[in-house]
């Protein structure tokens, strides 16, 4: 009888995965050229109802060809102008993609309308309603810029959603900061470009020392925001929500709430003052070309840093703003201070270091403010917010002015330029992650090339397997967030069908080289290299079922015949987020959550209830059944086994008697990729060398045992027969063989 899996049906599975491959292709690459490749304004402009961005409205005009607008009409005259904010600024949120949001102006600069048109934020998965988001939009309509202008872009309340804290705040930034480019772009409200024409100044070489931190408070080397408890407690009675009043601080009046002092230690002067010598050394070190830095300490009730802050967030109680220009600090952009160098210098109990990076456009020699966001808890998971302002303006002393010379037509970098700077600099930032998957990488390709010497002892393969696999989860998993998704290949799909550039996939360096890795291994070890090793629920899976096992958790091993036939399901799913995927690439996102990889590695199961149930019924189904997501349900690995077909070599050794009548490998192999006719399954092999510790066991292998008992018999021709009854006695045979039954 056919199964599933005969050679002729796999050969009709391959040609029918090929087709749908080669079909899609064309599909999208038709699609793709009648999409226009300008401004993020064009993909969504045909996608949004004018009327729910600003009442009455009724249509679109033509886009402009100089600025990346569109008027918005209502009876056919013009009302207003729209722009999506991701086309003027770089602003991403957590997911480290932009959330590109339609804003709507009026002649004078006001805002008409707000709409969230497209965001990749898991924030707002974590039990936020998105229609919450969309409701803070609102309170935006009638905002004018031009007000903003004139106090630097903080002339509104910002009305902070608890529990997306960044999100909105990230939000904030590109309205603003995009409404004023656009505004000053057409002369809106009387904007108009800003041109510097007063004295220009920059960092004295050398610079002065400062003696003593009292000399430094007194000249404004170091700035200093003191609030006590009586003061913040009197600026939450002013905002609009009682219960912030209701829940005052109990402490004394005149607590230090928080005492937050600031200095630019990126001027030299400042830096060997504040820091040391051997601190400001490193200090420069960590610093790139155009790069400046801020000190910044604090003591008191408050924490300018906050508890909430984790690895590859953002900290969300600070931000500096310049003008436009707004600066939130990421974790590489930070750094721990050692102890202040000079004596007089009071105690702190938080002092760190924030880079500020070259393509912010900060200028050091402006003022500038540091601005601090505090928070109360009014409910249970509800707080309120309000801000204070730390202003700061370098010293004279540390400023030298520059004639200035009337510069020819500038050149302008382009776009291509400034991405391949921007995913270099990324890179630099991520030298340690970067050495460290290159180590696992190269471990990993010794231990596959030399996999015969490894897997001569049990207990050797077992340590490696084990603490590879830990490392894969803790580092690559949860520190890196390193999780490989077939998201990742229906986006890599489109952008080969439409305007392909590699800048969008270097600006993720791990992500980066794992698949480029995967893509060779695929050549050499099929898919097994990636999923056995490298995938961090992967790891999760197997190290959990291993402490199932200890702890005698009883293993569910399904009938050859059902659990050959689940093998299809992954492939299936594969198939209709593909198929989805030409159609709606965001749609085709939305059914990936089959995946449980955001919610388990990337998210560490802090998100909204069903999402964290899933993840966790797939973790607790892989302690009865080894690896059971990987077997039966994942579309990655099914996307994988797919090219892994080519691959060019066959590392797995076997003995002609595998399978019959030896089952030993089969029995044991932990994802059952082994036929009970012997064969190995390259699509569900996870390359985890167990089958080749069994190759040369001589305590379960039937081929070895009897290899050595004939040379035995040579040496000791009058060997007991209890060793060939131990092979003619062996669990895994089928039968005895003609040399056994003779004995």
């Amino acid at each position: 009888m056919m199964t599933l899996f005969s050679p002729s049906a796999r050969r009709l599975t391959r040609l029918f995965a090929s087709l749908v491959l080669v079909f899609g292709l064309l599909i999208t690459a038709a699609s793709a050229q009648a999409q226009s490749s300008g401004s993020v304004l064009s993909r969504f402009l045909p996608k949004v109802d004018p009327a729910e961005l600003v009442e009455g409205a009724d249509a679109f005009g033509a886009i402009r060809q100089d600025v990346p607008t569109a008027p918005i009409l209502k009876g056919g005259q013009e009302i207003g102008t729209v722009f999506i904010t991701s086309d003027f600024v770089g602003t991403t949120g957590y997911s480290g993609k932009p959330i590109h949001t339609m804003v709507a102006l009026d002649k004078d600069a006001n805002i008409l309308g707000v709409s969230l048109v497209k965001h990749s934020e898991p924030i707002v998965l974590i039990g936020i309603p998105e229609s919450k988001i969309r409701g803070m939009m609102e309170e935006y309509r009638g905002l004018s810029l031009v007000a903003e202008a004139q106090a630097g872009g903080s002339g509104h309340d910002l009305d902070i959603i608890s529990g997306a804290t960044v999100t909105i705040m990230v939000i904030d930034d590109s309205i603003i900061r995009s409404g004023l480019k656009v505004a000053r772009a057409l002369g809106l409200g009387g904007l108009s470009p800003e041109v510097d024409t007063g004295p220009k100044f920059e960092i004295a070489d050398p610079s002065p020392v400062p003696g003593s931190w009292m000399q430094m408070e007194g000249d404004g080397t170091v700035r200093r925001l003191a609030l006590d408890v009586g003061q913040v407690n009197a600026a939450f009675e002013q905002v609009d929500d009682p219960r912030a009043a209701e829940r005052a601080l109990t402490e004394a009046p005149e607590t230090t709430f928080i005492d937050m002092q600031t200095a630019l230690v990126s001027v030299p002067g400042i830096g060997q003052a504040v820091l040391g010598e051997a601190e400001n050394t490193n200090l420069q070190a960590w610093l790139e070309p155009g790069d400046h830095a801020i000190a910044v300490l604090g003591r008191g009730l408050y924490s300018f840093k906050g508890s909430g802050y984790v690895r590859g967030g953002i900290f969300d109680r600070i931000v500096l703003i310049q003008n436009d220009v707004s600066v939130r600090f990421r974790d590489r952009m930070h750094r721990r201070m050692g102890p202040v160098a000079l004596d007089d210098a009071p105690e702190f109990t938080e002092r760190d270091l924030f880079r500020i990076p070259a393509d912010t456009g900060f200028d050091p020699t402006k003022p500038f403010r540091l601005q601090l966001l505090v928070q109360r808890d009014v409910a249970a998971i509800e707080k309120v917010f309000t801000t204070f302002d730390l202003g700061y303006q370098l010293p004279k002393p540390f400023l030298t002015p520059v004639a200035v010379q009337p510069v020819a037509a500038a050149e302008t970098q382009s776009e291509a330029d400034a991405q391949s700077a921007l995913w270099r600099k990324i890179w630099n930032d991520n030298t340690i992650e970067i050495t460290v998957l290159a180590s696992m990488l190269a471990i990993l390709t010794l231990a596959f090339f030399f996999q015969m010497q490894l897997t001569r002892s049990e207990l050797r393969v077992k340590i490696f397997r084990y603490s590879f696999l830990t490392v894969t989860l803790v580092f690559l998993g949860w520190f890196a967030n390193a999780q490989l998704s077939v998201v990742n290949l229906m986006a890599l799909f489109g952008a080969l069908t439409t305007d392909f550039s590699w800048q969008a996939f270097l600006l993720d360096p791990l992500t980066f080289i794992l698949w480029f890795s995967v893509a060779a291994a695929l050549l050499f070890w099929g898919r097994g290299a990636y999923c056995g090793w490298l995938c961090p629920f992967g790891a999760l899976q197997e190290l959990t079922n291993h402490i199932a096992r200890k702890l005698g958790v009883p293993q569910v091993k399904l009938p050859w015949g059902l659990h050959e036939r689940l093998w299809a399901v992954k492939y299936m799913i594969f198939l209709g987020l593909f198929g989805v995927s030409l159609y709606s690439i965001e749609q085709a996102e939305h059914l990936a959550e089959v995946e449980p990889f955001k919610t388990a590695i990337v998210l560490n199961f802090i998100r909204a209830w069903p999402f964290v149930a899933y993840a966790g019924a797939l973790v607790i189904a892989g302690l009865f059944v080894e690896r059971f997501y990987c077997r039966y349900l994942c579309p990655l690995g099914a996307a994988l086994a797919i090219p892994a077909r080519l691959r060019m070599f066959d590392w797995l050794k076997r003995y002609k008697e595998c399978g019959s009548p030896c089952q030993t490998c089969a029995n044991e192999c932990m994802v059952g990729a082994i036929h009970p006719t012997g064969e190995i399954n390259p699509n569900e092999c996870l390359n985890c060398m167990h089958c080749q510790v069994l190759y040369q066991s001589d305590a379960k292998c039937p081929v070895v045992i009897r290899k050595l008992k004939r040379r035995e018999k040579v040496s000791q021709p009058d060997l007991s027969p209890a060793h060939a009854r131990a092979v003619a006695n062996h669990p895994n045979i089928k039968g005895k063989t003609e040399e056994t039954k003779n004995v």
